[in-house]
């Protein structure tokens, strides 16, 4: 039943990419890249990496996410309207260096995928031998909420801060001022 689950998030969530990728239409592609991050929490669940889980949803979907669509909403109708008239095609000359990027990165990483024997790393060994092994359990999840909420609150609310001051400068930049 898990690995019919997974296959089924990592579907939607591939398809999902695919469409943000491919699409034409701002709206949609905005949309979909939230079914893809909630598809990507949906796997790291499925993966015993809960609070994996709950930060993908809080930090990107809760925040990133939002900071996209307040970027949408307040950019400018002649930008947006430029960006539907431009005919472009997804395969053409202009987009072949991006391909050729895309393909060298695909070559490397299934090279490390398959030539790395994770389970036979030295660290790895050495981490098992001298039972240096944090094991999964509530207390993990309790002392990461802990310590997220008392010694690094600080660093917590300067990201808060900057997100927010993002949010106002991107509002800034959409307004228009009258000419006078």
């Amino acid at each position: 039943m898990v690995q019919v689950m997974f296959y089924v998030m990592s579907f939607v969530t591939l398809g999902s990419a695919f469409i943000v990728a491919a699409g034409k239409n701002l709206v949609r592609s905005i949309f979909m890249f939230f079914i893809t991050l909630f598809g990507l929490a949906g796997l790291y669940v499925l993966a015993l990496a809960d609070f994996v889980a709950v930060t993908q949803v809080v930090i990107y979907v809760g925040g990133i996410l939002v900071l996209i669509l307040f970027a949408f909403m307040l950019s400018g109708k002649q930008a947006l309207a430029a960006l539907d008239q431009q005919k472009s095609k997804f395969i053409s000359l202009k987009n072949f260096p991006a391909f050729i990027l895309a393909g060298l990165f695909l070559v490397v990483m299934l090279n490390i995928i398959l030539k790395a024997n994770a389970p036979g790393l030295q660290w790895i060994q050495d981490a098992k031998s001298g039972h240096n092994i944090i094991p999964v359990n509530e207390s993990m999840v309790n002392n990461i909420g802990i310590n997220l909420m008392t010694r690094y609150l600080l660093p917590f609310e300067v990201i808060s801060v900057l997100l927010m001051l993002a949010l106002v400068g991107a509002a800034h930049l959409a307004r228009k001022e009258e000419k006078v």
